[in-house]
């Protein structure tokens, strides 16, 4: 069995540790233990750098918030492997326009990832993205690719995926496109509370003279 993405981690900082040690002994002529240390906090330091980042380290929260944020995490840490799973089958499908449109899908699912990254409360209006169209868009790009290498070519199955595939295109985008608007949405807000808050404190901002219509002089 293959091992995980956290697994790698520490593979690799072993691996650098065990090169790193014998090199400075022997090769720059360190004595041991120095050598040791070096190697070691190199290897810590690799295992540190590549280990998988948890999605919304950096919040801190609590009480309901605090579980939004867990349950946009748990989404996303099982979306991730999806939106990988269309980036690799992108070098696998050979007709132009469907890979293109499946590198498509995969750029927008990171889009969408970084914005509920950005804010957890988003997850809501995505949560059928990740937990349907982006799973189905992932066996579709897989399958297409697969009926692409067949050895008996399906014509018809092939053209019904790319079907689907350009309709998975035209929902990821519909989803992508409702965040921006909750954005929009939340600005039109924050700029009506400032708007009252500034006459509150200000009073209203003049009104300035209306220009007299062509032609028109003033009395």
């Amino acid at each position: 069995m293959p091992p995980s993405l956290a697994g790698m981690n520490w593979i690799a900082g072993g691996a650098a540790a065990a090169i790193l040690l014998p090199l400075l002994a022997i090769g720059f002529g360190m004595p041991f233990w120095i050598a040791a240390i070096i190697s070691l906090a190199a290897g810590g330091g690799l295992v540190g750098v590549l280990s998988p980042r948890k999605p919304f380290e950096g919040l801190d929260a609590s009480g309901v918030a605090r579980g939004k944020i867990e349950f946009a995490r748990s989404l996303l840490t099982d979306a991730e492997p999806l939106a990988v799973r269309l980036e690799v089958a992108v070098s696998s499908i050979g007709t132009p326009k469907v890979a293109e449109r499946v590198r498509h899908l995969a750029r927008i699912s990171r889009e969408i990832f970084a914005a509920v990254e950005e804010d957890p409360l988003r997850v809501d209006r995505v949560r059928r993205f990740l937990t349907y169209y982006l799973p189905r868009a992932a066996d579709l790009a897989e399958a297409y690719a697969l009926l692409e290498k067949g050895s008996a070519r399906d014509t018809a199955r092939i053209a019904a995926t790319s079907d689907l595939i350009d309709r998975l295109d035209t929902a990821f985008t519909h989803y992508a496109a409702s965040l921006q608007e909750a954005d929009l949405g939340n600005l039109d807000i924050e700029l009506k509370l400032l708007k009252s808050s500034l006459d509150e404190d200000l009073g209203p901002p003049p009104q300035l003279p209306v220009p007299p219509a062509p032609g028109k002089r003033r009395a």
